[in-house]
C-alpha cells in the first residue's frame, strides 16, 4: 500500500506539473485510485474527497461538490448509491460519470 500511494502522489505531481489533463480530471482520478488504494479501516471515501478537494483547491478550482450532500454519502441512500456507481464505472476506466457526480 506504501508504494501505491508514493506511486499515486508522484504520477499526480507529474500530471500537474506537466500538464497532462484538465485538473478537474486528474483530481477525479486522483480521488477514485485514492478510493481504490484504501489505505484505511474506515473512511476512505471521506479522506479522499477531502484530499481531492484540497488538490482541487491547491490548483486554483473550487472543491467539488459531490453531489451536494457530502453528510448523504457516508450512509445508505440513492445520493451514495449513484457516487458508488460512478467509482465502478471508473474502475473500469470510464470517468465521466464520476466527473459529472464530483461537480454536481
Amino acid at each position: 500500500m506504501t508504494v501505491k500511494l508514493r506511486e499515486l502522489l508522484d504520477n499526480t505531481q507529474y500530471q500537474l506539473d506537466h500538464h497532462v489533463v484538465d485538473v478537474d480530471e486528474l483530481v477525479v482520478r486522483f480521488h477514485h485510485q485514492l478510493v481504490w488504494i484504501h489505505p484505511f479501516a474506515n473512511g476512505n471515501g471521506r479522506h479522499a474527497r477531502l484530499m481531492a478537494d484540497l488538490l482541487a483547491i491547491r490548483w486554483g478550482r473550487t472543491r467539488l461538490s459531490w453531489g451536494g450532500g457530502e453528510g448523504a454519502l457516508v450512509a445508505s441512500s440513492s445520493l451514495r448509491d449513484r457516487y458508488l456507481s460512478a467509482l465502478r464505472a471508473a474502475d473500469q476506466g470510464q470517468y465521466s460519470d464520476l466527473m459529472a457526480f464530483a461537480r454536481s
